[in-house]
């Protein structure tokens, strides 16, 4: 395991990044960090996606990656997180590994124990915000052993990290309060007009809505793009369920 974090400049593999993960990798080179990611098996998109970032280097296939990098990021989809940790301990990593996925606590301590039996050290993160193009826009929450000291290393570029006390899970715990509220809101509005709409009476409810909740149609009118890709997001909400169960609340609407 990785002890000592005083070098300046970190080598830094991610995996395995889309928009959001694009837009990491170009922050923490900002910062002055080398930034890997490994395209064996990744989408022509992808491909294309990171030939466009300048100083991205591709390591070819995961093993390459795993061998130079003293900080592994984990930004896959949420029910690809478990399998990603067991695919980077499975080369026997023993460097600091940062799980940035929308995970609940209880799916975050079964990647840390993971990564842990390689001999990596664990740390916890969630992102808040879109994909990082501009500076204030988004934040990478970071707990465990280690946080502080990585978020210095982090720093420099458009995407924040803050270093959270408490608990070792204290990142993803957040993470999912917030999109409890975000991602959750967002699918109770598309039912409620989805509903409205089979039942022909939107245009009244569009009517009401302007009498007594105006902010309700602005923000329908913004939910066609989210809708198109709601699909995404149903990983997120099964671990915000997870989330809500495991502190005992109602987990149904999730």
């Amino acid at each position: 395991m990785i002890s000592d974090v005083e070098s300046v400049r970190y080598t830094i593999g991610i995996l395995h990044p889309g928009a959001m993960g694009i837009s990491v990798a170009e922050s923490l080179i900002a910062a002055g960090n080398e930034v890997m990611w490994c395209s064996d098996g990744r989408s022509p998109e992808s491909k294309e996606r990171a030939r466009t970032v300048a100083d991205l280097v591709d390591t070819g296939w995961l093993n390459g990656l795993v061998n130079r990098s003293k900080l592994i990021i984990s930004v896959v989809p949420p029910a690809a997180a478990l399998d990603v940790a067991f695919e980077v301990s499975s080369l026997g990593y023993r460097g600091l590994y940062l799980d940035a996925n929308a995970i609940s606590p209880e799916t975050a301590r079964l990647v840390a124990r993971e990564v842990e039996s390689s001999g990596a050290q664990y740390i916890d993160g969630g992102i808040i915000g879109p994909p990082a193009t501009k500076e204030g826009s988004t934040r990478l929450y970071i707990s465990g052993d280690g946080a502080n000291t990585v978020s210095d290393r982090l720093n420099g570029g458009l995407l924040e990290t803050i270093a959270l006390e408490g608990e070792a899970t204290a990142a993803s715990s957040l993470k999912m309060a917030y999109a409890g509220w975000t991602k959750g809101s967002a699918a109770l509005l598309a039912g409620i007009i989805t509903l409205a709409e089979s039942n022909g009476v939107f245009e009244h409810l569009a009517k009401e809505w302007d009498l007594s909740q105006p902010m309700l149609n602005a923000r329908s009118d913004t939910l066609g793009p989210s809708v198109a890709k709601a699909w995404r997001f149903a990983g997120e909400m099964e671990e915000i369920a997870k989330t809500f169960a495991e502190a005992g609340l109602p987990n149904g609407f999730h």
